[in-house]
């Protein structure tokens, strides 16, 4: 909503009329930054989804909160100069890839258990456990 917010401030505030697309170079920076948002949301919600299913429920729920805090600090980023945003791009990168670390850390220890009998998910929920605030 603030992403959507901002995009329909700037075009009111850069042309007078209703949402247009073309408009001054601010109303451009803000429409690409709230669309790479929209663009990267999908997959985050499906790595957040796995994560929390197939390993664990806590890192995932911490890891997407930060995710949703850096996409905030990207957007924000993005609005000023584009050397800003890289520093929350980056690091939103890393989150998805946790959270993609953590989908295939619990596909593989269910694998484990349907063929070999052994049980690693409390060694998984440690590690990501503590990799989480990382």
């Amino acid at each position: 909503a603030f992403f959507a917010n901002k995009v329909e401030h700037e075009s009111r505030h850069c042309n007078g009329k209703g949402l247009q697309r073309q408009g001054s170079s601010s109303f451009e920076r803000v429409y690409t930054a709230n669309q790479n948002c929209g663009h990267a949301y999908p997959t985050f919600l499906a790595v957040l989804w796995c994560a929390g299913l197939l390993c664990s429920q806590a890192p995932a729920a911490f890891a997407g909160l930060m995710y949703l805090f850096v996409r905030q600090k990207y957007f924000v980023g993005y609005l000023g100069e584009r050397t800003q945003s890289t520093p929350g791009y980056l690091f939103g990168k890393r989150i998805i890839l946790f959270l993609f670390l953590m989908s295939v850390a619990g596909i593989l220890n269910y694998y484990l258990v349907f063929f070999f009998g052994s049980d690693f998910e409390i060694h998984i929920k440690t590690i990501t456990s503590a990799i989480s605030p990382l």
